[in-house]
């Protein structure tokens, strides 16, 4: 059975968050796409829609149904979350099949640029007394030919013990478990955190009733977010995921990957974790 959190913030505000996020930071990005590249996913897009229709003999009241929860989607804000949870996965997996590195994950909506600068060995920003399990991760970071990347750049960002995430919560500090971390000249570092805990996305509004009306779950399994960077190589985005979660065989994002399960040990002290993990990024071809 999963176990209960505290209350995670509600559908409008945390919709209203990313949304707001989202308009600041990529929103300018349909200004690089062509009138034949969207004339050609829009229309391709609206057939899958009419041939759903047309198979499983939709109804008037099924439509209407369907374009009440639409408005009701961006009544909420609730965009961000829809397209983050059930569809930027295989965007995700499109972008990146190229690639001979690491494997990457969503990036989902609760990144947040600018994150505090912590070096090549420190401790994610965390309250006096931060609740949960003591982690400390260890890496190097190098190209897919196994040279390191001196001047690369790990940003690093989580849910709290509770399930919740800095700026997406109310009450919790500005940069609470969010840092960028650099690395040392042969690629290493070590990154002081806790472990975070599972949450369930936001249910009480549309993106809610519809997994409600679908017979689904909202939960995600406990994750760490990163972002790792260098000069001349290809960004990496992802999800580090802990073992034994339950919902790692059923995220709500399906976002997980075998790839991306880390393999935690108990420290010498006894107070906490350490883990291992590292990055190989591919660089940039021309």
């Amino acid at each position: 059975m999963t176990a209960t959190h505290a209350p995670v913030p509600t559908a409008a505000d945390s919709g209203s968050s990313a949304t707001e996020r989202f308009k600041a930071d990529k929103s300018g990005n349909v200004a690089n796409t062509s009138p034949e590249r969207v004339d050609l996913l829009v229309r391709e897009v609206l057939s899958a829609v009419h041939d759903t229709i047309r198979r499983h003999k939709v109804s008037y009241a099924e439509y209407n149904a369907l374009k009440a929860w639409l408005i009701d989607v961006g009544e909420t804000g609730e965009w961000p979350l829809f397209l983050d949870v059930w569809v930027e996965h295989v965007v995700e997996e499109v972008a990146t099949e190229h690639r001979e590195g690491n494997k990457g994950t969503i990036e989902g909506p609760y990144y947040v640029p600018g994150a505090p600068e912590r070096g090549s060995r420190g401790a994610v920003p965390m309250r006096e007394d931060e609740p949960g399990t003591p982690l400390l991760w260890s890496g190097r970071v190098t190209s897919t030919d196994g040279q390191p990347l001196e001047g690369a750049k790990i940003e690093l960002w989580h849910a709290d013990a509770e399930g919740l995430y800095s700026q997406f919560a109310p009450g919790i500090p500005e940069w609470n478990l969010r840092g960028t971390f650099s690395v040392e000249p042969d690629g290493s570092f070590e990154i002081t955190t806790v472990r975070p805990a599972p949450y369930m996305i936001p249910t009480d509004g549309a993106c809610g009733r519809l997994i409600a009306a679908a017979g689904w779950h909202p939960w995600r399994p406990a994750h760490l977010h990163v972002k790792v960077s260098a000069p001349g190589h290809e960004q990496l985005t992802a999800q580090l995921y802990f073992p034994g979660d339950q919902h790692n065989e059923d995220d709500v994002a399906s976002a997980v990957k075998p790839e991306l399960i880390l393999d935690p040990k108990p420290s010498g002290d006894g107070k906490g974790e350490t883990v291992v993990y590292d990055f190989a990024l591919d660089p940039v071809r021309g």
